[in-house]
Parts: C-alpha cells; sequence; structure tokens
C-alpha cells in the first residue's frame, strides 16, 4: 500500500511539474507576441545587409548613398560628400524597423487615391545579396497628417507617422557631413595656436594632460585648450550658401582681420582653421579639408579672441580636487611637515587638527597668478613641497617677496608666476593656524 502510494505521488507531482512547465511556456510565448493592437510592421531588415540607399524623388533630386570600406557611407548624388554619421545610423534605423500607424486597406484597387501610383518619394534599399526592398511614400492622410505608405512585394497601404516621415524623407544636404575639421576629439595629440603674434604648441604628455612645448615648455591649462578643441570641432558650414554668397564669403574673409591659427592633429591627419574678423564684429574662416569660405558663430570666434596666457596653467599647484598625501611648509616663522596616516594627518608622531590642514590645503590649492613675469625673483621667503597621487607627483615651490606682491617659482620650471599678497599672507595664516588635535572631551579622566 505504502508503495502504490508513493507511486501516484510522484505520478502526481510529475503531472504538477508538467502542467506547470506548460504554463510558463505558454506565458512566455504569449509574452513575446506583440500586443493584438500593435501597429504592423512594414520593414524588418538587418542594418549592416544595407549597401546603399537611394531617395528619388518625383520632383527633385535624387539622394545616393553608399557603403564603403571600413562601415563609411558616403553621397555619391546629386554631388559627393562625406556624410554625418549618426544622421545615417538614424536613418538605418527608421528604415530597417520600419513601422506604420495603421494598415489602411489590405487589397486596394487603386493606388491613385493615396498618392502611390506615382509616388512622391522611392526610398530603394540595395542589400549585399543582390536584392533590393523599395519603401513608397505618397499623399498625406486628410486628417493627423501621416502618410500613405507601401513596400514592394506588399499589396497592403499602411500609414507612417509624420515623425517617422521626417527621419526617412531627406535631402542629401540632411546627411552630409557639415563639421569644418573632420576631427576626432577623442585622439587628438598635437594643437598648434597662432594669436596675438604668438605661437603656442599643445601636445599630450604620459599622463594624457595637455602641455605647452613650444616656443618654451610651459605647463597649459588643459580645460581651456580641451573647450578650444571642442569648440573648433563642432564648428559648421551652412550647405545651402547659394554662388553669390560663396563669392561675398570670400570677398569679407580677405578683407577681414586675422584672429587666430589653429592646426589640429589627431590619430589620422593634421588639419587646419584660420579664422578672421571684419568690422560687423562677424567671424570668417577658412578650413584645410572643406573648400571654400564660411562664416561661423560669435562662440567660436570668440574662443579664440584671447592671448596665449589664457591657454597657460595659473593654479601654481596641480593636485587640483584631489588632496595630497604629504605638506611641508617652511617660513620664518613656521616649519611645518604633515602627512596623511590613513584618516589622520600627523605631524611629529602627533595627530593634527584636520581642519586646520584641511584650511592649509585650501589655501595651497587656490593659489594663483595674476599674470606670468620675465623676471622679479629673488630671496625664496616660502618653501613649500606637496606629495599627491600616492607618492607619484611631487610639486616643490619657493615664493619670494616683490614690492606689493609675490613671485613664486616651481622646481624644475623656468615660469614665474606673480601672486597677489593677500593669498600668500592667507597662506602664512593657515599655515601658522595647523594645530596639534585637542584631546577628545573626558580623555584622562
Amino acid at each position: 500500500m505504502k508503495a502504490k502510494g508513493l507511486l501516484v505521488a510522484v505520478v502526481l507531482l510529475a503531472a504538477l511539474g508538467g502542467a506547470v512547465y506548460w504554463s510558463n511556456k505558454q506565458q512566455k510565448e504569449e509574452a513575446a507576441k506583440p500586443p493584438a493592437d500593435a501597429p504592423p510592421k512594414i520593414l524588418t531588415l538587418n542594418e549592416g545587409d544595407v549597401t546603399a540607399v537611394d531617395i528619388k524623388r518625383r520632383e527633385g533630386e535624387t539622394t545616393a548613398l553608399k557603403r564603403g570600406g571600413s562601415n563609411n557611407w558616403s553621397i555619391t548624388a546629386p554631388q559627393a560628400f562625406d556624410t554625418d554619421r549618426d544622421a545615417i545610423n538614424q536613418l538605418l534605423t527608421a528604415l530597417t524597423s520600419l513601422s506604420s500607424e495603421k494598415v489602411i486597406e489590405e487589397k486596394p484597387a487603386d493606388l491613385a487615391g493615396f498618392g502611390l501610383k506615382t509616388p512622391a518619394v522611392q526610398i530603394v534599399l540595395s542589400l549585399k545579396n543582390g536584392k533590393t526592398r523599395t519603401v513608397s511614400l505618397g499623399d498625406e492622410a486628410p486628417v493627423g497628417g501621416a502618410t500613405f505608405t507601401q513596400v514592394d512585394g506588399d499589396a497592403r497601404v499602411f500609414t507612417i507617422s509624420s515623425t517617422t516621415r521626417a527621419t526617412i524623407d531627406k535631402l542629401a544636404v540632411d546627411f552630409r557631413d557639415k563639421r569644418l575639421l573632420k576631427l576626432d576629439v577623442t585622439t587628438l595629440a598635437r594643437l598648434q595656436l597662432t594669436l596675438k603674434g604668438t605661437t603656442l604648441e599643445f601636445s599630450k604628455n604620459g599622463r594624457n594632460e595637455w602641455a605647452i612645448v613650444s616656443p618654451k615648455p610651459m605647463r597649459a591649462d588643459g580645460f581651456e585648450v580641451d573647450e578650444l578643441a571642442r569648440k573648433l570641432t563642432d564648428a559648421k558650414l551652412d550647405p545651402l550658401t547659394t554662388s553669390d554668397q560663396k563669392a561675398d564669403l570670400a570677398k569679407q574673409f580677405a578683407a577681414s582681420t586675422p584672429v587666430a591659427t589653429v592646426t589640429i592633429t589627431d590619430a589620422a591627419a593634421a588639419q587646419k582653421l584660420e579664422v578672421r574678423k571684419n568690422k560687423e564684429n562677424k567671424f570668417y574662416a577658412r578650413s584645410s579639408v572643406v573648400e571654400g569660405f564660411h562664416l561661423i558663430s560669435d562662440e567660436i570666434g570668440k574662443a579664440l579672441e584671447k592671448t596665449p596666457e589664457d591657454f597657460r596653467n595659473k593654479k601654481l599647484f596641480s593636485f587640483g580636487f584631489t588632496d595630497p598625501s604629504r605638506i611641508d611648509y617652511k617660513d620664518a616663522a613656521r616649519q611645518l611637515n604633515v602627512s596623511k596616516a590613513g584618516d589622520r594627518w600627523v605631524a611629529n608622531n602627533k595627530t593634527m587638527d584636520s581642519v586646520g590642514v584641511q584650511s592649509l590645503i585650501d589655501r595651497l590649492r587656490d593659489l594663483s597668478a595674476t599674470k606670468f613675469p620675465d623676471s622679479g625673483f629673488s630671496t625664496s621667503e616660502i618653501e613649500i613641497g606637496v606629495t599627491s597621487q600616492d607618492g607619484k607627483v611631487i610639486e616643490k615651490v619657493s615664493i619670494s617677496k616683490a614690492g606689493d606682491h609675490y613671485i613664486a617659482r616651481r622646481e624644475g620650471e623656468p615660469s614665474l608666476y606673480e601672486l597677489e599678497a593677500k593669498s600668500v599672507t592667507d597662506l602664512q595664516k593657515a599655515a601658522s593656524d595647523v594645530k596639534e588635535q585637542p584631546p577628545a572631551k573626558g580623555a584622562g579622566k
């Protein structure tokens, strides 16, 4: 009896398990199905299989796009141009997964009523296998702004939304690469900037930081250089310029005053941009990689209306927003040597008040040049050493008095930094205020 009961229990458990399995399987299959009211797909293709796209208009130009080597696309008609990669990607994504709003007719008797007998636009996709797929765009629907659409091999007439049409119904100008400098900002390696009669050459150092290498080695303001490079790579041409406008731009450039010349080198090649400004304060540019002369934005022009000093690092110390691990300070009134031990600051085996040390760090971080004099450093009155980045970087600075201000010098560098007197007196006060941490309340009782 026991064996029989055990056998029945096993059979029931197996049946229950099977029921649960099939129930879960059915639920997954149902979940994978599109909702009953989901708009039907018009076209589903693999983006990688598309080798060319031709946008043919009943009236107007035909735009021809072709995929080349290294997955690069180009415009081949109505004229040959490089393409905007993002614009191409948006087009391909929309076309290869094209959805409708709804089916209007399953088997239309006459396509003329939908504007599809002679479509306003036909988009032909060429595929790797030699076949093509054609999407035809007809008239707008009477209500809602949708467009009647049909795909070859499918008798049905669909509508697509105005947003979808705007994504796929484009002209060659919409796909054109409009950049005046065709650079990859992430791989910039060198930048040469000529302004105010001086040429500065910037290069990336071993820590991937910008440094000035010419006319002499100097520290660069990395943020300013990166911002300039970003703005330059954002400079765009106007693709709708007429021939008369092009001639006027050439005259304006020739008559304008030079502002700056920039040569930028990325992993591929060097490219140059010359910028000038006319009497009406409009900026014009000529690029080494794009034909003609171009009006550019005030933002880009003003980014170049600077002095060489604007691109130099004015901060005396470069530890930035990360706190150092050791500070050595010496002036006529105080010698201080503090180092980090875990979460404590220690000097002579004594725990120092962290608030006072942090105040000193802040004053060191704030030390910034008001100008870069060629001379003026005399006898050092303050000596400072700052260790940061886990001991990898040690910066040593000497500061001397020079009339109503101070002159600082970093060890191993020829540059001098003029400092305001207040910033130095604030530093001296912060150093004198660093004290031993007071005992905790109740300690020793």
